[in-house]
């Protein structure tokens, strides 16, 4: 780890100012090695100190570097990212060499002109007019990464700001939210070549960082509440009960795993006005169920719904379809398509929920079934006006779960069966 010229005469040693589980992403910045850096962890982590010392750093160290600090709510930029960055400049040992404004607020490299700029995302046009006069914005900080929408509202901020240089620098700071199924864990997931993810704890931090009274009172949660404890200490993704399948697992699944896939069950479920057309196509073996294709469309035609899937390699396989329309089974049979409605039945729905739930493992592809991801992964719950889980399953964004039932209710239908059989024999 290297050190930083302080006041022009003594230094600072980075090993000083950084926790040892941040060196080798430090070592990553320097040697530009990803674009994205998302920091992820629980409270006292230090991840926030890490960026704020990083920005400053890479300034002094690129006369064309300026940066931009975001939240989502401009009113909370003053007592975060303003203050962490000036605590910076100061541990640093830097505060001769940098200029503070407060209205606007922006921290001014004297030497230099280069600029940190400080923008709310509740205000848009600032963004989208965001400009330096010297270089480019070489670094983007988004400090509480939850709070914003989602990666849309994320992409278009960056796609504003990340113009005019070669190399630019990209800060998601962030607890995990409890949820699996929150934009920002579902996101996290992914995998993208140009991102790094990484987790802290403040168990990796120097207790004297962060003080004795910081350490009580986490053990006194983890006491009294392990729960909460794993969430806001530990930075782990707890979930908030409401979730309906808690066996997803999100990840490539290749072509030549594909190429193994003795037997295919293909699924639709037909939309309704605003709803999609989904046809789904999973593999069911040992307890596992595998989704590797989809097509999910609002607005698709039958004929068009008829000529994606022919496109397709196995589209001689049969396709069990929701039997509700009986038109759209004959349209698709009429195009060559082995299809035949679903035999529903009393509770059908919940049998084969259960069904999903009960598999060792769902495993998805996120890349080649992206709304089915967001579905299992999203579906949960809903609480009642006392807070309370209602004892019954949502009917909304379920389409590529209804595919899926209707797939595999050859196998649904078999273990009901024996359910039933058992419960008759005990009685």
């Amino acid at each position: 780890m290297g050190t930083v010229n302080k006041n022009g005469d003594s230094k600072v040693r980075l090993t000083d100012l950084i926790a040892p589980k941040f060196f080798q992403v430090h070592k990553a910045i320097q040697n530009h090695e990803y674009t994205h850096y998302w920091l992820c962890g629980g409270r006292g982590s230090t991840k926030s100190s890490f960026a704020s010392i990083e920005i400053i750093l890479g300034i002094m160290q690129n006369p064309l570097a300026n940066a931009v600090a975001i939240r989502k709510v401009g009113l909370y930029l003053k007592d975060s990212v303003f203050s962490q960055l000036k605590w910076a400049i100061d541990r640093l040992g830097v505060t001769q060499a940098w200029q503070v404004k407060h209205s606007p607020m922006e921290l001014i490299y004297i030497k230099t002109g280069q600029k940190i700029l400080f923008r709310g995302a509740d205000k848009p046009q600032k963004l989208k007019s965001t400009k330096v006069e010297n270089g480019y914005i070489a670094y983007i900080w988004y400090e509480e990464l939850d709070e914003f929408n989602g990666m849309a509202e994320i992409r278009s901020i960056n796609q504003s700001l990340m113009r005019g240089g070669e190399l630019f620098t990209v800060f998601y700071s962030y607890n995990p939210p409890k949820s699996k199924r929150n934009w920002v864990n579902r996101e996290v997931g992914k995998e993208r070549a140009d991102r790094l993810v990484h987790h802290s704890v403040y168990l990796d931090v120097d207790s004297s960082w962060l003080g004795t009274q910081f350490f009580l009172e986490a053990e006194q949660l983890k006491k009294t509440n392990p729960e909460l404890y794993a969430h806001e200490y530990l930075g782990t993704v707890t979930g908030t009960g409401g979730e309906v399948f808690k066996n997803i697992t999100v990840r490539h699944i290749s072509d030549e795993e594909i190429s193994l896939f003795d037997k295919i069950y293909c699924g639709i479920d037909f939309g309704y006005a605003a709803d999609p057309f989904v046809y789904l196509a999973c593999y069911y073996n040992k307890n596992r169920l595998f989704i590797f294709d989809e097509i999910f469309a609002v607005g698709m035609s039958n004929t068009a719904a008829a000529e994606k899937i022919k496109e397709k390699k196995i589209c001689n396989k049969p396709i069990i379809c929701d039997s509700a329309e009986p038109k759209s089974i004959r349209d698709l049979r009429e195009h060559g398509l082995r299809v035949r409605g679903a035999k529903k039945g009393p509770d059908s729905i919940e049998y084969g929920i259960k069904f999903l739930q009960s598999l060792d493992e769902i495993i998805i592809d996120g890349k080649r079934c992206p709304n089915a991801e967001r579905e299992f992964c999203c579906y949960a719950i809903e609480k009642d006006i006392n807070g309370e889980f209602k004892s019954c399953y949502p009917d909304r964004d379920n389409h590529t779960i209804d595919a899926a039932r209707y797939a595999l209710e050859e196998e649904i239908n078999h273990r009901h069966a024996r359910v039933i059989k058992r419960r008759e024999f005990n009685l």
